[in-house]
């Protein structure tokens, strides 16, 4: 089997020292505490759509720092109390089509698919970033752990569980959390700082142990930290503290709920071993953990993979 990073037998023992400040837990705390005093002001704008027996909407939100959060919406239109499940969409992308989670209402479940502030969808980013950045969003505002790019990715997206929260028809003890890449990490993020997702589903994460991946990949999006790096020779020690609060290995320990993951050995953008020292952080006593190993898969979700995400749903978010 053609491999790039570490055969899987070490890929399953690597559990490498987690890389946390002393203050990483205090400084969630706070930062969670602070945007829960933001007032959530949910909207909804039901929107016409060729689809028999869904109710589909425009939504929004507020999320951190004045941003409000673009999202579809997405639900059997018979009266009901729904489980939820909310999807977080891959790097430079966008909450989607609303064709892309017809099947995932059409199954019963509510769905909120939610726009990353700033990249290529709806949600803009009214964050001041206090210096300049390679191009992306990996390094803006890198300088700091306070004024971090995914400091408001991450509470935008944790918010979106008190959206999904909001609404009459959603059975709160029954709201999953999934996504691809970097929603993938940003799955994990949230499983890692919430207690309230009942599943989290997790497919080839991004934001996974970022000192490993920049040893192993030159791929983009990691690329965007190197072109940083190298015209500001000197802030590696700097740079690396602050990604340290944003890195889903270090929230991985924390998640509490059945977690399912992919990964695909052959995968250049989100190296296997990015994954595997996420998912092995994972409480495997506390909780269930399963990892799909696509011995031959790229960067990509395999029908196979839907059809266990699809699983893993029924079991945990229907009754």
């Amino acid at each position: 089997m053609p491999i790039f990073d570490w055969p899987l037998e070490t890929l399953r023992a690597y559990k490498p020292a987690l890389t946390r400040q002393p203050d990483f837990t205090a400084f969630w705390s706070e930062t969670l505490a602070a945007a829960s005093e933001i007032p959530l002001d949910p909207q909804i704008e039901p929107t016409e759509y060729p689809a028999d027996g869904l109710t589909i909407a425009r939504a929004s939100y507020s999320g951190w720092d004045g941003a409000r959060v673009q999202c579809w919406y997405l639900r059997p239109a018979a009266p009901g109390i729904y489980p939820g499940i909310v999807f977080y969409h891959g790097y430079s992308g966008n909450r989607g089509s609303i064709y892309d989670f017809l099947g995932w209402a059409s199954q019963g479940y509510a769905v909120l698919t939610v726009d990353c502030r700033g990249q290529n969808g709806d949600t803009s980013d009214p964050t001041v970033y206090p210096s300049g950045h390679s191009t992306g969003w990996m390094t803006l505002g890198i300088t700091s752990r306070d004024s971090y790019y995914y400091r408001g990715v991450f509470v935008d997206c944790v918010r979106a569980l008190d959206f999904m929260e909001s609404r009459p028809e959603i059975d709160r003890a029954r709201i999953g959390v999934t996504g691809i890449s970097q929603g993938g990490g940003l799955t994990l993020a949230v499983a890692g700082l919430d207690r309230r997702p009942r599943v989290a589903m997790s497919d080839v994460p991004f934001l996974c142990n970022y000192p490993r991946a920049l040893d192993v990949t030159d791929q983009r999006p990691y690329n965007e930290l190197i072109d940083y790096l190298r015209s500001h020779p000197g802030q590696d020690e700097s740079v690396f503290r602050t990604l340290s609060y944003f890195d889903v290995m270090n929230l991985a320990p924390n998640i509490a709920c059945p977690t399912l993951v992919s990964v695909g050995l052959l995968d250049m953008i989100c190296p296997p071993s990015t994954v595997f020292s996420a998912y092995n952080h994972i409480d495997g006593t506390k909780v269930e953990k399963e990892i799909r190993v696509y011995s031959f898969g790229v960067h990509a979700v395999v029908g196979a993979q839907w059809e266990e995400k699809l699983r893993w749903a029924r079991r945990y978010l229907k009754r």
